[in-house]
Formats: structure tokens, C-alpha cells, sequence
């Protein structure tokens, strides 16, 4: 029903910024919130950002307030995860995730998935 497909990764320095695309295609029409998640080997996967994608209100985890900026762009049905100063902290997997409620913080509460783009942060 839904297809996410995620760009942007990559491997910077501390300090240094990505900007992570997760492009949505199929019934876009019936989403409500639009998140990014990680998950770094053997830890589980956290809350990072969300976006409700109708009324552009947005939710952060603290580890991220003030370094990360979510966006959407429901013209292109493209959100977008703006990564300022980046840490050796931020390194994982970093997934987009779709779902048709607001339930914006439990990643069981969204029914769609991207299959991940890798961001490393190392000196």
C-alpha cells in the first residue's frame, strides 16, 4: 500500500551534517505521521523524529533538540531529516517509518518501514 524508500547516508566527521530523504510512494493520502527511527548493532531501535504531515506539528527525542530539523514536503510526499553536529552517537541505521495515526513516539505504532540508510560519524 505504502513504499518508503530512504537516501542520504553516510560517513562524516563530528560536527559534521547529512540531510536524509525518505521518499513515499503508493496511498500517501491516508498517512498521518511521518518518523525516523535508528538502530545501532545490538541495541534496540529508538525514537529520533516526527512530523505529523498534515498539520507540520513536530516531535523530537532529546538526544536530538536543536541539532536535528524534520521537514515535510507532501507536494514531493518527501520528509526529509535535516542533521546538524553530528556526534559519534548518531551512528546507525536510520529508518523511515509511516503510519496512519498519532501515535508518534512507539515505533509498533507505524505500519510502514524504509529499508534504512547508514549514517557513521567518526574522526
Amino acid at each position: 500500500q505504502v513504499q518508503l524508500v530512504e537516501s542520504g547516508g553516510g560517513v562524516v566527521q563530528p560536527g559534521g551534517s547529512l540531510r536524509l530523504s525518505c521518499l513515499a510512494s503508493g496511498r500517501t493520502f491516508s498517512l498521518v505521521a511521518m518518523g525516523w527511527f535508528r538502530q545501532a548493532p545490538g541495541l534496540e531501535r529508538e525514537f529520533v523524529s516526527a512530523i505529523n504531515r498534515i498539520y507540520e506539528s513536530t516531535y523530537y527525542a532529546d538526544s536530538v533538540k536543536g541539532r536535528f530539523t524534520i521537514s515535510v514536503d507532501n507536494a514531493k510526499d518527501t520528509v526529509y531529516l535535516q542533521m546538524n553536529s553530528l556526534k559519534p552517537e548518531d551512528t546507525a541505521t536510520y529508518y523511515c517509518a509511516a503510519s496512519r495515526n498519532g501515535n508518534y513516539y512507539s515505533a509498533p505504532a507505524y505500519e510502514y518501514w524504509g529499508q534504512g540508510t547508514q549514517v557513521a560519524v567518526s574522526s
